[in-house]
C-alpha cells in the first residue's frame, strides 16, 4: 500500500474487499517509508536508517504522523469504500502503547535514534469491535510512549504484534521485494519456505540484513506466539495477497515453525 502507483494501491483494497466477501476479518496495519521520505525531503530534512530504522527526531515524528495517521490512513479507508468494502481507520497512537527503542551499535552501547518505538501493548477492543461489525479496521504504525509522546513504529512489529494479540492464524507482510532473496541482485531467488531455525544462518551469511531485519525478526516473534504461518509478498503482483493465501504454492516467502 506505500506503492506510489495507484494501481498497485486500488488492486490491493479490491482484494481486502474479496476477503470481506468470502468471510476473512483483514485487519491492515500499513507503512509509508517512502512518502515519509518523500514528505521529509520536501520540507529539507535528510532520511537516516539505522539498523532498518529510521532516526526520528521531533520534526521527522510531525511529519511521520502527518503522512501515516492522516494522508495514507485515510486513503487506504476511502480505497476500500470504494470497491463498496467496509473499512475504519484509527490511529496508531490510540491502539499500541510502546516503549522507546535503543538498538545496540557495533560497540555494543545502546544506541539513541529518537522517537521510535517497540510496541508492548495492543488496544485489542476497537479493533474486535470493529471486527465483529464487519469492518476491516486501517491502523498506522505510530503509537503512545510510556512517556505520553508519540512514537514512530515499524509497521512490520506492529503488525506482528497485532496478529499475536488477536490470535491470529497467518500473518502477511506485503512490501516491494518479491520475498526473502538467496541473492538480494536476483529478484527470481526467491526463498520460498523457510523454518524458524534457519533465520540465524541467513543472518550470518548476509542474506537477511537492513530493512529485511525488522520484517523477519517480527515474523518470527509471530510464529513464536502461535500464528501458523508468515508470509512475505511482492505488492506489486496482481492479487499477491489472494495468490499467497488461496493457493498451495504462494507466491513470497512463507516462514513457518
Amino acid at each position: 500500500m506505500d506503492s506510489p502507483d495507484p494501481a498497485i494501491r486500488t488492486g490491493v483494497a479490491r482484494d481486502i474487499v474479496f476477503l470481506e466477501a468470502v468471510g476473512i476479518r483483514p485487519v491492515v496495519i500499513h507503512g509509508g517509508g517512502k512518502a515519509i521520505s518523500k514528505a521529509m525531503s520536501e520540507s529539507g530534512h535528510k532520511a537516516i536508517f539505522v539498523q532498518g530504522y529510521r532516526v526520528t527526531d521531533e520534526k521527522t515524528m510531525a511529519i511521520v504522523e502527518n503522512v501515516l495517521s492522516h494522508q495514507i490512513n485515510s486513503e487506504i479507508v476511502e480505497a476500500i469504500k470504494n470497491f463498496n468494502g467496509k473499512a475504519v481507520g484509527f490511529s496508531g497512537s490510540k491502539i499500541f502503547k510502546c516503549k522507546k527503542m535503543c538498538p545496540i551499535g557495533p560497540d555494543g552501547q545502546q544506541m539513541d535514534i529518537g522517537f521510535v518505538g517497540e510496541v508492548i501493548d495492543v488496544i485489542k477492543d476497537p479493533i474486535i469491535e470493529s471486527l465483529e461489525a464487519d469492518v476491516t479496521p486501517v491502523i498506522s504504525p505510530t503509537a503512545t510512549g510510556l512517556d505520553g509522546c508519540l512514537y514512530n513504529c515499524n509497521a512490520d512489529t506492529a503488525a506482528a504484534a497485532t496478529a499475536i494479540a488477536l490470535n491470529a492464524t497467518r500473518l502477511v507482510f506485503m512490501s516491494d521485494v518479491p520475498g526473502v532473496l538467496e541473492n538480494p541482485d536476483d529478484p527470481s531467488s526467491v526463498i520460498t519456505h523457510l523454518s524458524i531455525s534457519d533465520i540465524d544462518i541467513l543472518k550470518s551469511r548476509g542474506i537477511i540484513t537492513k530493512g529485511m531485519i525488522p520484517k523477519i525478526e517480527s515474523a518470527v516473534s509471530a510464529i513464536k506466539a502461535g500464528v501458523k504461518k508468515v508470509s512475505l509478498v511482492d505488492g506489486r503482483i496482481p492479487h499477491a495477497i489472494l495468490l499467497e493465501i488461496f493457493t498451495d504454492a504462494g507466491i513470497g516467502t512463507e516462514l513457518v515453525p
